[in-house]
């Protein structure tokens, strides 16, 4: 099993998700932005390696405007060698690579104009793990959406959309329950339609259910992936006490995640903290992993 946080580590020193306003958009801007970002990925990458934490999901601000109609410039080309130089270090120690676009990607939308700039996004997503010369294993997470108060007809729409995509996108998509609207037996049964394998979140499982247990959700997901596709990816995280139902708690509870461990080990998934202090649960949770 692999421990990984998301997209940020307060422990480097540095930000590899640096933007700028669109009003200040220019090929310098995007060039020196993209040159901090990239520089400190790969400080990200050797602070994880080094500390076991063999799991990472890459800022959607990697690279800004990205998807952005003003954005002309060719970045994966001029930036190639960065990406080489990342790509084989990832390669090299094994680094499970992941990306999950902000809530705004959302491939069921009854309005086109957002399934478009969708899709731009999740072609931008898939031109990163391109350019690092990543295989299938490094997937795009996403949700499958709103419901538009017509759940199954919302349900067709996603598949539809998902049909149109190219290959290289249907290659790298993966999706989620969520706490509101689409559990674990809803992303299973678009699966069965798709062939899209589905990330297990325990939270939002803890939100929104069928009434299954946790284990038996997490087993229908992981028979979702296919071996070209790697070990399934699991969410974990833990409910704030003081905050609304679905947030994200501070730092992981030890013998919680231990409990959680013991329970999915058997699958063998590479786990993604969604906990808010990031690399320092990822600490504690590589140790509690060590300890089993």
């Amino acid at each position: 099993m692999k421990i990984g946080y998301p997209c940020i580590n307060r422990s480097v020193g540095c930000t590899a998700n640096s933007t700028f306003r669109l009003k200040n958009y220019s090929q310098q801007n995007l060039i020196d932005k993209l040159e901090n970002n990239l520089n400190c990925l790969f400080k990200i990458l050797k602070f994880n390696q080094e500390n076991d934490l063999m799991f990472f999901r890459i800022s959607s601000d990697l690279v800004p405007f990205a998807s952005h109609p003003v954005c002309k410039f060719k970045w994966w080309k001029y930036f190639q060698k960065h990406f080489s130089e990342i790509g084989k270090f990832i390669h090299q120690h094994q680094i499970r690579i992941s990306m999950h676009p902000d809530q705004f990607v959302i491939l069921n939308s009854p309005r086109t104009d957002v399934v478009d700039r969708s899709i731009a996004e999740l072609n931008y997503h898939t031109k990163v793990l391109d350019a690092l010369q990543m295989d299938k294993t490094a997937k795009i997470q996403i949700h499958v959406g709103g419901v538009y108060q017509q759940k199954q007809k919302s349900i067709r729409r996603f598949i539809k959309n998902y049909e149109k995509l190219p290959l290289n996108i249907k290659n790298r998509l993966v999706i989620e329950n969520d706490h509101r609207s689409y559990s674990v037996h809803d992303c299973v049964s678009i699966h069965q339609q798709t062939g899209i394998p589905v990330v297990f979140d325990n939270l939002h499982h803890s939100c929104l259910n069928q009434g299954e247990t946790m284990i038996s959700a997490f087993s229908q997901c992981s028979r979702t992936w296919d071996k070209s596709d790697g070990v399934i990816i699991t969410d974990y995280s833990e409910q704030q006490l003081s905050g609304k139902i679905g947030s994200h708690a501070q730092s992981i509870t030890p013998r919680i995640f231990k409990q959680y461990l013991n329970q999915v080990s058997r699958h063998n998934p590479d786990i993604m903290l969604e906990i808010k202090d990031k690399e320092i649960s990822g600490l504690k949770a590589v140790k509690i992993l060590h300890n089993l």
